[in-house]
């Protein structure tokens, strides 16, 4: 069933003062949400500003005030939460008897539906590249929103509260005694999106009765951050902004209250000599902990992919702290100048200076890039110091690392693992394919490509990063296009001439070599060879692909599919969208994992015994793409629920429903608002000259002679 979309999106503006909010401590005293400081760590955010002014814990309420609450609301709660309690238990008690309480799933036909709905695919065209019409694209997103229900489902009934799960043995473990909420708190703002209210309220209820992070285990800085603080960040700001969708009952605060005691845990991974963070953090203590590999040193994708849920909570609090906390990491990076912004993929904590020379925007370099454009975005496009940084970084990317592959020029971001003056490496991560729809986001700022091309500010150089954005979503494509199964591996390798082709050999009168210029408001031709018809042998662009055979296995991830997103709601190309649905086609039919009838007669009657019928009963990550049937890993990643399915509905939806205008999403594909800076909030740094340092004159022979 659909839903209207809510009329507008909510701005966070820094016109009206955090002292006029409602929401405001009274007094100076102990401020904030009514905590009391989490047992058994200190205040990091004082351990790490030692020379700034103190701050409380929990200093201020948010700084807007959500819809759902209010004077009426506020005085009638008490009532309410004793008939809610009434009833709770009555529920409870009807449901599971004095002992072993279940978890009460909604029950659904959704599987046999999709197994089907499967089943009618083989009807189905295959997309071939020719202009498709008519096209029910809403039908297409409840096709989402149902894979999402039974993926679910199926962890509510055999995981519940697990932070890794096994779908084929219905089994899981968690990561920490308790449990993180790794499954649910990530997947909690994509069933919010889909209106999954009664699942949402299972999840709150969760969270609220069982989520700790008092645990002491060390957690990964980065992972828990994106993942968890992001998911909690995010279904505060979804359900107080978008009150009609999956509105639920219960504290407004809950999220907000968990999020804001996580991050004062995390704030002990920043307490480096550096200040850059841990690779990880325990949670009881609030002390980081040295990589265990790498000579302790930190994945540098890692330590720079914190600022947006940082920077939103203290936007969120008003703890300014939160935000010199991790923009400090930004400039300690960029104090180290390293050539045309492109960094290696490891940073030690103590020192902040880089390991090795590696680099690359596979795993352990990506998101370094995709958070200065998105930071850039968040904060309304007032710290240009990000766009600049996101620029340079941009202009060496297409200066090193993009190269053509030998037969159909198809455009390949490569590696350099031993420096950018060594050999190019034609090796994409999956990961790697989250830059194509990054590239035009920067481009466009979010809007539509019609519309950024009026700006008097639009240039040539513009043109050529929509170009580029373009022809590496293709590339991208195309490694899903070349499988038995329509799904990509997790790396590919690509085979170059000899000499590999670089950019400025491909388009010699480009901006990469000459000054940048007014755009010709004409739409650069791709110059690489068509991927359809896929039955015509003469393209060959299958034989430029090559997949090793440890390569070769699938994690459901979403680089591919949030690029689309990315680049349909841009561009307004529908391409983007037919790709996206053949995508999912195949993750449907060879991810899912089917409960087939069996038929067998009843031993003592001999006579047929009625079964249900066949059902998809969950999905799972892949061990060989090129194999059908696929051998299956039985393994259900959060970011499948979290991510991938997430951009499959936004692909599919309006581009007006959480539009990119307003919002900005996090890694892990989590959506913030933009907002503005104001007070405390501000760029509290500048980068350093990259001026060449001029060699000091040289001495008089006189004093030469003397010395």
């Amino acid at each position: 069933m659909s839903f209207q979309y809510p009329p507008s999106n909510p701005s966070l503006s820094s016109q009206q003062p955090l002292e006029n909010n409602h929401w405001r401590s009274p007094g100076p005293k102990l401020g904030g949400y009514g905590l009391s400081q989490s047992p058994g760590i200190s205040n990091n955010l004082n351990t790490f500003f030692r020379d700034r002014r103190t701050l409380p814990m929990y200093k201020d309420k948010p700084y807007f005030a959500p819809r759902r609450t209010g004077p009426r609301v506020r005085h009638r709660r008490v009532l309410y939460s004793g008939l809610c309690l009434f009833f709770l238990i009555l529920l409870w008690y009807y449901m599971s008897g004095w002992g072993s309480a279940e978890l009460p799933i909604s029950e659904s036909r959704k599987g046999e539906e999709l197994w089907a709905w499967v089943q009618s695919l083989e009807k189905e065209p295959f997309y071939n590249g020719k202009e498709l019409k008519g096209i029910d694209w809403v039908a297409r997103r409840e096709k989402v929103r149902d894979v999402f229900i039974v993926s679910w489902d199926d962890y509510a009934k055999n995981g519940w509260g697990l932070d890794e799960y096994h779908p084929i043995a219905k089994n899981g473990k968690n990561m920490v005694e308790g449990g993180l909420g790794w499954i649910i708190v990530d997947a909690l703002d994509t069933m919010i999106l889909m209106n999954l209210t009664s699942r949402v309220q299972d999840a709150r209820s969760w969270i609220h009765h069982s989520l700790q992070y008092n645990q002491d285990h060390d957690v990964n800085t980065f992972e828990t951050t994106i993942r968890m603080l992001g998911g909690l960040l995010s279904a505060h700001y979804l359900s107080t902004s978008y009150p009609t969708l999956a509105p639920v009952s219960g504290d407004v605060d809950l999220y907000i209250e968990k999020a804001t005691d996580l991050a004062e845990r995390l704030a002990g991974a920043f307490d480096s000599n550096s200040g850059v963070p841990y690779a990880s953090i325990n949670l009881k203590k609030s002390e980081g902990i040295a990589a265990h590999s790498d000579n302790g040193a930190s994945s540098t994708s890692e330590a720079t992919t914190v600022q947006l849920e940082f920077k939103y909570l203290a936007k969120l609090t008003g703890e300014a702290a939160y935000w010199r906390m991790v923009e400090k990491v930004m400039q300690v990076v960029d104090d180290s100048k390293m050539e045309d912004g492109l960094v290696p993929i490891y940073i030690y904590p103590e020192t902040g200076k880089f390991r090795g020379n590696n680099i690359r925007l596979g795993s352990r370099g990506d998101s370094y890039y995709e958070y200065l454009i998105k930071q850039y975005l968040q904060t309304s496009e007032q710290e240009p110091v990000y766009k600049e940084m996101w620029d340079e970084a941009l202009m060496g990317i297409r200066k090193h690392l993009i190269t053509y592959t030998k037969r159909a020029k198809l455009t390949v971001l490569g590696e350099r693992p031993s420096g950018l003056e060594r050999d190019l490496v034609p090796k994409m991560d999956h990961l790697a394919c989250f830059l194509p729809g990054t590239i035009a986001l920067g481009a466009t700022g979010g809007v539509p490509l019609s519309q950024a091309k009026k700006s008097p500010n639009w240039s040539q150089r513009h043109d050529e990063e929509i170009l580029l954005a373009e022809e590496l979503m293709k590339t991208c494509w195309a490694t899903y296009l070349v499988t038995k199964t329509g799904l990509a591996p997790e790396i590919t390798y690509f085979n170059l001439d000899e000499t590999p082709v670089m950019m400025k050999d491909m388009y010699p009168g480009s901006t990469l070599n000459t000054d940048n210029r007014k755009s010709q408001q004409e739409e650069l031709p791709l110059k690489s060879k068509p991927l359809y018809p896929l039955d015509d042998d003469t393209l060959n662009w299958e034989n430029d692909i090559d997949i090793k055979m440890q390569d070769r296995h699938n994690l459901q991830r979403p680089e591919t599919v949030e690029s689309l997103m990315y680049m349909y709601r841009i561009t307004g190309d529908e391409t983007y969208r037919h790709w996206g649905w053949e995508m999912f086609k195949s993750f449907a039919r060879h991810t899912a994992i089917v409960e087939h009838a069996d038929h067998h007669p009843d031993p003592k009657t001999d006579k047929p015994v009625k079964q249900d019928p066949s059902q998809i009963i969950s999905f799972t990550s892949l061990n060989n793409v090129n194999s059908i049937p696929p051998a299956r890993r039985d393994n259900l990643e959060s970011f499948w629920m979290a991510e991938t399915l997430k951009y499959f509905y936004l692909l599919f939806s309006d581009r007006d429903f959480i539009p990119l205008e307003d919002n900005v999403f996090n890694t892990e594909a989590h959506p913030f608002p933009k907002f503005e800076l104001g007070g405390d909030l501000k760029t509290g740094w500048k980068r350093k000259s990259r001026e060449p340092e001029l060699a000091p004159e040289s001495a008089p022979q006189s004093q030469q002679q003397v010395q």
